[in-house]
């Protein structure tokens, strides 16, 4: 047992020397001591070795930066520079051809001025060269006087007679004389007994016009060299500030760029294009983008089917992709809110406007025409099943009549109430569908007149009413009426002598439709207006918006070629006029001929007058 305890013993030091050395702690391990290790967090250690690098984490890397503001400042201060050390070196290039040649012709210059001088061909002629003689005292004073290098005057066999070194009168020019012997100037830069220079040779004639010797005259080229070295200063200093300009409008443009930008990354600007193109044409909800100036400069795929435009409408105004309308103005924000609502041809759209910094906005369409479709017939269905409760009731009632006047024995008297009951519905519905020979308007109209009776409103059809089984759009045509007859109904409920006349007539292949109330009525100055998306009267229902009817109703009439209008009828309310054009299929060619319109009055009139009388 004891050695088995001194063998543990061992093992666990062994395994915590091992550990020691692991994280640093031993002398093996010393060099990378870990200054963040704890004591009892060696699990958390272990589970982490393996793990991917922490962000912030290990040696930093120095690379090219991701930014676009760093990008773009770095490929402008490169730009910057370069053009600055090349348009430098393009400067000095030519400066030192231009400084050797300015020197050149000022040593030409001295030389035609020394070869002019009035004695000088005379005393070459007449002396011997000798560092006293007339030609050494001339050629000296000029050289003071110009600060040329050396004046030298040699006869025509090359003999020098002046040098600034006496000891070299006397003896032959170290550079070839030829050119200037044979009567030319030369400029040229060379290298001498006195060092390189840059110098000019003119020829000295005699008095018969022969060549008798020349005049060189040089400037040292270390003076030429010494004024080109301090232009470069001067020019380096414009370079410089240039530089520094260049690199400080650099800046301020990437500052601006990277406000604009959002300090991002190209790859992060890749990344944002390819995702918003797929936001864009995977949602199912239409996005607009307008700039400033109101046109358009997006539609994805969605946007393009509710507002039934193409490709094409970006880059125009929405004056001239979508036409003067409430459309219009909701999407140009003329029309202020949120959820408002817009129609455009058979759609129902609900509108968001939001503006973006440059002063353009985002508009978000939604599709509500199955909506308000459900809608209203959720409100039909609500006032069907108030109706039938009503029914229900007076059913209820009438049974009740029914047993009263069975349990009297009174059976002559049961039977004409039950025959009088059901003769008036009966009389009514033939009524209709004598008169409206299309089955869906002649069952709307009998709902409608069962509705409209519960509530108080009697519905009948105007005298003369007739409209064939013809109808090209019958669902189309149940829409608009359905509309009139509810907004006719809701507004002369609860007025006395509550009533509505729903006129149908056939001119042709043109249907005039007209339904007249007994409310209200609507002003004149809102005779356009209520007509627009969103007007309304009426308290907003539960499941929606209300001002969408008569909208409906005027785009379904003008896109069939129609019109829609309303007018005061004579004793109060209002009267609506339909005219659908090309509504009615060509007839057959046994099909009776429809009664023709009455010609004393426009389309709108062509029913007969009911009782109430037309404005």
């Amino acid at each position: 047992m004891a050695n088995s305890s001194e063998t543990l013993q061992e093992r666990s030091q062994t395994q915590r020397r091992e550990a020691r050395g692991a994280y640093g702690e031993g002398p093996a391990g010393r060099a990378g001591t870990r200054p963040n290790f704890r004591p009892g967090r060696a699990a958390l250690t272990v589970s982490t070795m393996n793990a991917p690098p922490t962000p912030g984490r290990g040696p930093r890397r120095f690379g090219w930066p991701q930014r676009v503001f760093s990008q773009v400042l770095l490929m402008q201060l490169a730009i910057i520079t370069g053009v600055t050390i090349l348009v430098t070196g393009l400067f000095l290039a030519p400066l030192s051809d231009q400084l050797d040649d300015q020197a050149m012709r000022r040593a030409l210059a001295i030389a035609q001025s020394t070869a002019a001088q009035p004695g000088i061909v005379e005393d070459l002629s007449s002396t011997d060269p000798s560092d006293r003689g007339p030609v050494q005292s001339a050629a000296e004073r000029i050289r003071r006087a110009t600060g040329a290098e050396y004046v030298v005057v040699m006869n025509q066999r090359g003999v020098r007679w002046s040098h600034p070194d006496t000891h070299r009168i006397g003896a032959i020019v170290s550079t070839d004389p030829g050119e200037a012997l044979r009567g030319r100037e030369v400029m040229e830069i060379d290298s001498g007994t006195l060092g390189r220079s840059a110098r000019g040779k003119v020829p000295l004639f005699g008095p018969s016009g022969d060549v008798i010797g020349a005049v060189s005259v040089g400037i040292s080229y270390d003076s030429v060299r010494a004024r080109l070295l301090g232009a470069i200063p001067g020019l380096l200093a414009y370079a410089g500030g240039a530089l520094a300009v260049g690199a400080l409008a650099a800046y301020l443009i990437s500052r601006r760029l990277q406000r604009q930008t959002h300090d991002l990354a190209f790859s992060d600007i890749s990344a944002l294009l390819t995702e918003r193109e797929a936001m864009l044409h995977g949602i199912r909800e239409g996005v607009v983008a307008l700039d400033g100036a109101g046109r358009v400069r997006l539609l994805n795929d969605e946007a393009q089917r509710l507002l039934g435009v193409g490709p094409e409408a970006a880059g125009r105004t929405l004056e001239e992709v979508l036409g003067d309308g409430r459309t219009a103005d909701v999407l140009a924000g003329r029309v202020v809110g949120d959820d408002l609502l817009a129609v455009r041809g058979s759609r129902v759209l609900l509108a968001n406007r939001m503006p973006t910094d440059d002063g353009g906005a985002v508009v978000t369409l939604r599709d509500r025409t199955e909506l308000e479709n459900l809608g209203r017939e959720l409100d039909s269905t609500t006032g069907l099943i108030d109706a039938l409760r009503a029914q229900d009731h007076e059913h209820a009632n009438r049974l009740h009549t029914l047993l009263g006047l069975l349990e009297l024995e009174m059976h002559e008297d049961a039977m004409e109430f039950v025959t009088e009951v059901v003769g008036v519905h009966r009389a009514t519905a033939e009524q209709v569908t004598e008169k409206v020979q299309d089955p869906l308007l002649a069952a709307l109209l009998v709902g409608k007149a069962t509705v409209a009776a519960e509530r108080g409103v009697a519905l009948r059809l105007a005298p003369g009413t007739l409209l064939p089984d013809r109808v090209v759009d019958p669902r189309g045509l149940v829409t608009v009426m359905g509309n009139l007859v509810d907004n006719a109904t809701d507004a002369a409920a609860g007025s006395e002598g509550a009533r509505i006349e729903v006129g149908l007539c056939a001119e042709g292949r043109t249907v005039i439709l007209e339904v007249r109330d007994s409310g209200p009525g609507v002003p004149p100055e809102q005779h356009t207006s209520i007509f627009t998306e969103g007007w309304s009267t009426k308290e907003v229902p539960a499941h929606g918006k209300r001002g969408l009817g008569l909208a409906l109703v005027r785009r379904l009439a003008e896109r069939q070629g129609g019109s829609v209008t309303v007018s005061g009828a004579d004793g109060g309310g209002a009267v609506f006029t339909v005219v659908l054009p090309e509504a009615l299929a060509e007839p057959g060619p046994r099909a009776p001929a429809e009664p023709a319109a009455s010609p004393d009055g426009p389309p709108s009139t062509v029913c007969p007058a009911p009782s109430g009388g037309r404005q």
